[in-house]
């Protein structure tokens, strides 16, 4: 049911935020005009105190952004084709807020013709009249925080790092709407200014960020009312956000990235996958994008104690064939997970069947959605922000929570393979299943998971053939009746392992070798496949004809499922040489560019 909410934002607006509040549309960035509204702006933020400004009262823990929601906030500023269209998907799934400032015209433009015509209906719809500067809700809307990992749900709202009042001060008007208390780091000694573009949790304690939140709460901040070293920084993320100490991974901040907000290149995609943008050779972001990611992959590991899986994807180009800074900062990974939807930015077919489809392979079971973010009408990418940008989800009040390590490969075709998840609820858990097949088309077999003690559940999936694959999911049941399931899309995703003979599988302890490399010959994008479920680190080098190198490719433990990447566009027609290097050995392939 559509719900039209009139609301008065709960805040005192110093008389500069009048000309904040004009209706010229706001860049991601900061607009020529606002640079004389920093001070005024970082000084009313010190002295209204809006929200709750002592730290919560007890250990917290900040959702990941796959976790389920109930509702999705966007503000109506602008571009309203893509607004249209992401109302259209993400209130099949939840509720979608949309603060704007005047109803009757949002629903006029909801149900004319444009942009893939009316929605059927306005259910799950609430218009919130209040007051805002711009679209960019990603950025100055609150996070999702839990007392205790998941009893009370709480907002946590650092101060924005523009000077838009109205934008920094709507988690307070919707909180009071949804009647949930708002916590904000907006006073000495806990001030912090950041920005939910450049912050990815992966619910247990982990956080990415580039080291712009480093920079504007230092010496040299615009915003913040105090300087903050590092360690500083890090207490109030672990005290507010339940950050873990150490576990608070900062990156450089890539050099043509103009907001250097890691959402542009970079996304979590569960506790121990990493979705990461990926230029041409050497172009663009692209050598400080593996810097980085090199750095991230070599230093740190998942919640799990293992190594972070990558899967690449591919930065469009320009219709020119232009990168950033000489184009638009085109990126699939500025994508928003909406309980069971994927809502992903798309450019150009071209590109787009590719990414798409690598999140499609990668979130089995998930609705992926494509939104054009590069119509000549509704050209939001040029303005560096694309489908998370301006989206903010807000999560449920009684979360289900279910962690799990999925199982890898295996050589073992004898005994049961067990089955471990860490599963809570705040009224307790009555039991657990853990649903299992050999063809999803069959259905799944449900077998009882077992209370192992400190909110651990176990299960067997029974001894499989060689050759066979499995597929698996976990459902858990609260004391108070709710019902969950891991993945979020059971039984329509999973997750899935196979069982390999070890008499002809290659070894982990040999040389890397290479599966598959397709197209060959080809103009572009190549696909490099190695042996799925490799744990130790290799290189793949790009060489001439020569043996000159020409760039490396990739160095760290490759994904899950062994697929890497190599954008050859820009190279002269060749003849080249792929080369896989491991601790044991090389292997190499000849790959010809048409």
């Amino acid at each position: 049911m559509l719900r039209r909410i009139p609301f008065l934002a709960l805040l005192i607006v110093p008389s500069f935020a009048l000309h904040a509040q004009e209706r010229a549309p706001l860049p991601h960035v900061l607009a020529p005009h606002e640079h004389a509204l920093i001070r005024d702006y970082r000084d009313s933020r010190a002295n209204t105190a809006r929200g709750i400004t002592t730290p919560p009262p007890g250990p917290v823990r900040t959702m990941a952004e796959w976790e389920e929601i109930q509702s999705l906030v966007i503000c109506w500023a602008q571009y309203e084709g893509i607004l249209k269209q992401i109302v259209r998907h993400a209130k099949e799934e939840c509720e979608v807020i949309i603060v704007c400032d005047n109803a009757a015209d949002v629903t006029s433009y909801l149900n004319n013709a444009q942009y893939g015509g009316p929605l059927n209906n306005l259910n799950n719809v609430t218009l919130l009249e209040s007051a805002f500067n711009s679209v960019w809700s990603r950025d100055y809307f609150a996070e999702s925080i839990y007392l205790n990992e998941v009893d009370s749900l709480l907002l946590l709202d650092w101060i924005y790092n523009r000077p838009r009042p109205l934008d920094d001060a709507m988690p307070d008007a919707v909180g009071a709407f949804k009647n949930i208390p708002v916590y904000s780091t907006s006073q000495a000694p806990n001030d912090l200014v950041h920005t939910g573009g450049n912050f990815m949790s992966d619910g247990f304690g982990t956080a990415f960020s580039s080291e712009l939140v480093l920079e504007e709460n230092g010496p040299n901040g615009q915003f913040n009312q105090t300087v903050k070293t590092e360690a500083q920084v890090d207490a109030i993320m672990t005290a507010w956000m339940g950050i873990q100490p150490g576990r608070y991974i900062k990156m450089t901040p890539l050099p043509f990235d103009n907001i250097n907000h890691i959402d542009m290149h970079m996304k979590l995609l569960d506790e121990e996958h990493l979705l990461v943008g990926e230029f041409p050779l050497g172009l663009s972001d692209g050598p400080q994008i593996e810097t980085n990611l090199d750095y991230v992959t070599s230093t740190f590991n998942s919640v799990f104690g293992t190594p972070y899986g990558t899967i690449r994807v591919p930065m469009p180009p320009s219709t020119g064939g232009n990168f950033a800074p000489n184009a638009s900062y085109r990126t699939y990974a500025n994508n928003v997970f909406v309980n069971g939807t994927v809502l992903v930015p798309t450019y150009r077919t071209e590109y787009d069947t590719v990414g798409l489809r690598i999140l499609r392979e990668s979130l089995p079971g998930y609705n992926v959605v494509g939104i054009d973010c590069d119509d000549q009408g509704m050209n939001i990418i040029s303005a560096s922000g694309a489908i998370h940008c301006i989206t903010k989800g807000i999560g449920v009040s009684d979360p289900l929570l279910i962690r799990h390590q999925r199982l890898d490969d295996t050589f073992d075709a004898v005994n049961p393979y067990p089955v471990e998840a860490y599963i809570r609820h705040r009224t307790g858990i009555s039991g657990a299943q853990l649903y299992w097949t050999t063809d999803t088309a069959a259905g799944f077999a449900a077998l009882p998971m077992t209370d192992q003690g400190g909110n651990t559940w176990a299960g067997a999936i029974p001894a499989q053939p060689v050759g066979t694959r499995i597929f698996y999911y976990i459902e858990a049941t609260a004391n108070s009746g709710k019902v969950q399931v891991r993945p979020l899309v059971a039984p329509d995703g999973w997750w899935d392992f196979r069982v390999l003979d070890a008499n002809t599988a290659v070894s982990p302890v040999e040389a890397p070798a290479f599966v598959s490399l397709f197209p060959n010959p080809a103009t572009s994008i190549v696909v490099v496949g190695v042996e799925p479920g490799r744990t130790d680190r290799v290189e793949l080098r790009l060489l001439d004809a020569t043996g000159r190198l020409v760039h490396t490719v990739f160095r760290g433990v490759p994904p899950a499922d062994g697929r890497l990447f190599v954008d050859i566009a820009t190279l002269p027609v060749g003849v080249y040489q792929l080369e896989l290097r491991g601790p044991a050995g090389r292997s190499a392939r000849t790959l010809l560019k048409q």
